[in-house]
């Protein structure tokens, strides 16, 4: 990959909680915990509390730096979770791990009634898999908390009618508007182009190869292809045995200018971003 360009090192400094994040100096790793019946890879696994606040104490062990709580499976196919399910399932890990820890805690949601009632509780990041564009209540609530948020690219359907990054960068020109429109400051927004959301394998790998050209909009990147179906087609193998191809991902991501990958195995994903950092960075 010779000829990327390496004019991503913009400086974008946040705070989140009582944690300062300084985008383009290191990749920063997001953890995730989903506390749902049904996602693809760990659906189950911490539905509890207890299971759920212990698999976080083991992510920070391991040294993440943000942890991603999801209470609606994202995965094709999954049923809809009303409000109230989703609140109940994911409320109280709020509310716990937000006492027992210093690490920003983002919620995985695109509602606006469980935005507001999770940053009351002790979350500091909202991560709208919708972009602000499904309930668009959701803008004013982050606003409203002084929050930095996730805006993720999707769709319903995987036909697109032009080049498929025109097509996100223009999604995200929406969305970054409206949420500039309803106060949310612009050094709070996060941009990921969504792979495996309204994409195929085959998309999702156009889009991993030209991640680079979303710099240009010049917003910090998430990139979340974690144990994901595109990295299930290359390998032929289950969820559980995609760690190295996800890390392959995460590698690749940092190569074009990703600033936070968002993960299942964060020791693996944390040792190879610090070593393509100490390569990508310093050029």
């Amino acid at each position: 990959m010779r000829n990327v360009s390496y004019k991503f090192h913009r400086k974008i400094n946040i705070r989140c909680g009582n944690k300062d994040f300084s985008f383009g100096s290191r990749t920063y790793v997001m953890g995730i915990l989903n506390v749902t019946p049904d996602s693809f890879s760990d659906g189950g696994e911490f539905v509890d509390v207890d299971s759920a606040i212990k698999h976080a104490e083991e992510m920070i062990k391991e040294g993440v730096d943000i942890i991603d709580i999801g209470g609606e499976s994202t995965r094709p196919g999954a049923k809809e979770v009303g409000s109230e399910d989703e609140l109940r399932r994911v409320l109280p890990v709020v509310k716990r791990l937000a006492a027992k820890t210093d690490i920003p805690i983002s919620v995985d949601t695109y509602k606006a009634s469980v935005a507001e009632k999770v940053l009351e509780g002790g979350a500091h990041i909202i991560n709208d898999v919708w972009g602000l564009q499904r309930d668009p209540d959701i803008a004013s609530v982050v606003s409203r908390y002084g929050a930095p948020v996730i805006i993720m690219h999707n769709q319903k359907g995987t036909d697109y009618s032009r080049d498929i990054m025109e097509s996100i960068c223009d999604f995200f020109r929406v969305s970054i508007e409206a949420g500039l429109k309803a106060g949310i400051k612009k050094e709070n927004i996060i941009l990921d182009p969504g792979i495996g959301f309204g994409k195929t394998p085959e998309q999702n790998m156009v889009v991993m190869s030209r991640l680079g050209e979303l710099n240009d909009l010049g917003y910090p990147i998430l990139l979340g292809t974690s144990r994901k179906s595109m990295i299930g087609k290359i390998l032929d193998l289950p969820p559980k045995e995609r760690i190295e191809g996800t890390v392959a991902t995460t590698v690749m991501g940092i190569m074009q200018g990703v600033d936070i990958v968002r993960v299942h195995d964060i020791k693996e994903n944390l040792r190879a971003a610090k070593v393509a950092d100490a390569i990508v960075r310093s050029l």
